[in-house]
């Protein structure tokens, strides 16, 4: 049996693992408040009035929420989700071919959206404002235009890059929303929910330590539970004490500020290769041996967010706490680099 097969059993447990875990409703929903009150007012207004929920943008890091919270407005809407991804629509036919299956009330989930061809674009305008979809076939002295209408139908669009987005695309959906980073709190919430879910024996210390290490984003943190409990299945009892928490996740070497190796290896490269910085992204790439586009989407928000790495006009420059966290001496003119 090859090794294909055990990648793609991996890659469906992971999916199911993942999507068994996910909240079905606002009330199981933790965390982003603002959000969840304001998408609730809008669905509870809408079935109020009989009529289709606006289109709603959610933008954020990944991993915070953005499919879990269209998977809740369809439920609370009581409609079918279509889902698809900006990269899977390839032509008009495509994007042809999904909305003349939508239903009246239906949410067209659409992942990736910034990742939507332009032309593909310009056909979507006409349908999320009128409702009607203007296709050109053939080409040429042949070419002609035919009108589809549409029914009325939500599309709720998930960006993890809110800065690609053309403004016309933007400025058509009616409520935008952006998904921040979770407080500890929120996450030992959603740590011991899943553990529930999973019937996983696990203190508040256990998950508040987990938390803690999750970098802000429910999904590392379902991840990282789930390494916990094979941890303490083989060197423990099997239950998830805040001890066995930190011997779990020294091993997979994620220290109590929630840094991995590579994050490490990023503050090191700009500390000791290029005297704190500043030094632009793809030097700091080449000396990790990691891609540009990886450090900045996946290291570098965290690195930011947490007060090591600075982003300035003439490169990335480490902060006096990058300094602290690898045992180094802050130089005396940090401040000019700034």
């Amino acid at each position: 049996m090859d090794d294909s097969f055990y990648d793609k059993t991996s890659q469906t447990q992971d999916v199911n693992y993942e999507q068994s875990l996910r909240p079905p409703a606002f009330s199981e929903f933790h965390g982003q408040d603002k959000i969840k009150e304001r998408l609730t007012l809008m669905v509870e207004a809408a079935q109020q009035r009989g009529d289709v929920l606006e289109h709603v943008l959610l933008s954020g890091p990944p991993g915070l929420g953005k499919t879990t919270l269209a998977n809740i407005i369809s439920g609370a809407a009581g409609t079918q989700l279509h889902t698809t991804s900006g990269p899977q629509i390839e032509k008009a036919g495509d994007l042809a071919g999904i909305l003349t299956n939508v239903q009246k009330g239906d949410i067209l989930f659409i992942d990736e959206i910034h990742r939507l061809h332009p032309a593909i674009e310009e056909y979507l305008y006409p349908a999320m404002e009128d409702f009607r979809l203007d296709i050109i076939i053939d080409s040429g002295p042949s070419a002609r235009s035919i009108q589809l209408n549409l029914p009325k139908f939500t599309l709720v669009g998930a960006t993890t890059r809110a800065g690609m987005l053309t403004s016309p695309l933007r400025s058509r959906f009616g409520l935008v929303n952006r998904l921040d980073y979770y407080k500890k709190e929120e996450l030992a919430v959603i740590i011991e929910r899943s553990a529930g879910l999973l019937e996983i024996e696990i203190t508040p210390e256990g998950a508040a330590e987990i938390a803690a290490r999750s970098r802000g984003t429910p999904r590392i943190a379902n991840n990282l539970l789930r390494w916990v409990r094979d941890f303490a299945q083989v060197k423990a009892d099997g239950k998830i004490s805040a001890d066995i928490a930190n011997k779990a996740l020294a091993m997979i070497e994620i220290d109590e500020d929630g840094l991995d190796e590579m994050d490490k290896r990023i503050l090191e490269s700009v500390i000791y290769k290029f005297n704190g910085g500043p030094v632009g992204l793809s030097s700091v790439a080449v000396a990790v041996g990691e891609d540009a586009s990886t450090l900045e989407e996946v290291h570098e928000p965290f690195l930011i967010m947490q007060g090591f790495l600075k982003r300035t006009p003439r490169g990335r420059v480490a902060m006096p706490t990058a300094y602290t966290k690898i045992g180094a001496t802050p130089p005396k003119n940090t401040g000019e680099l700034l």
